[in-house]
């Protein structure tokens, strides 16, 4: 499936290469800018660091001179705009529009117009659907790199996201003769600093029994109780 991102006039360096950036992430490399500000923008230090890494995306990008050539071969356009035009394509939701674009098959693309003053009305009316990105209703400025890393998400997403990949760490559970050792030297702790009365030691520590086996403790987070005991133990000479 073609998946396109069109930056119309970008004209900082910084926001091609973060989209670049952002594309790269989602799985996405096909990249086309329209008529930029600076014709050499892929190749300048800022957008080249602001890529970070993403330099293969910049390398296959294209510059073209009109939004048809860069919507050449493309079966579904989607201008993007922080607010509805009165006139031209419906306005979306991105997820919702996208739950009905990703069955057919369509050969997509994203415009995204100038930082200054977005998408003009002809982009715009040159496209299927306008998405319109939910934002706060008082304050709906998205940074145009961020756009595209929106889009691409929830693009991704739409056609088949990528799976998390689940690290856990091997936990050694503690057994009952390291519980018994950790208990028996915090009951040691708590005599010696007078916490626990033997003359009347009420029900603490099958109480601690209870909290420790409810917590579940591994043998290493055994091993970082008993050194806390040690390093408050009154009886301890290093203290």
């Amino acid at each position: 499936m073609t998946t396109r991102f069109v930056l119309v006039e970008p004209s900082h360096a910084g926001n091609v290469g973060a989209a670049a950036r952002a594309m790269k992430v989602m799985g996405f490399d096909d990249l086309v800018l329209v008529n930029p500000r600076w014709p050499e923008v892929l190749a300048q230090d800022e957008t080249v660091a602001r890529a970070s890494g993403a330099t293969d995306v910049l390398q296959a990008a294209r510059v073209v001179a009109t939004l048809d050539e860069a919507l050449h071969d493309i079966t579904h356009a989607c201008a993007t705009a922080m607010t509805p035009r009165d006139f031209g394509p419906p306005t979306a939701a991105p997820r919702a529009h996208f739950a009905t674009l990703a069955p057919q098959g369509q050969r997509v693309a994203f415009v995204f117009g100038p930082e200054r003053t977005g998408l003009s009305n002809e982009d715009v009316y040159r496209c299927h659907v306008c998405l319109s990105i939910p934002t706060h209703p008082d304050y709906g400025s998205l940074n145009l790199a961020q756009a595209v890393q929106l889009l691409a998400y929830d693009w991704r997403q739409a056609i088949g996201g990528f799976d998390v990949v689940e690290r856990t760490p091997a936990v050694l559970p503690a057994d009952g003769a390291a519980v018994d050792g950790l208990l028996a030297h915090w009951q040691q702790v708590l005599l010696a600093s007078g916490f626990l009365d033997p003359a009347a030691p009420k029900k603490l520590m099958p109480r601690l029994r209870r909290l420790v086996q409810r917590a579940g403790l591994s043998t290493e987070e055994v091993h970082i109780l008993r050194g806390m005991a040690r390093s408050v133990d009154p009886r301890d000479p290093q203290r």
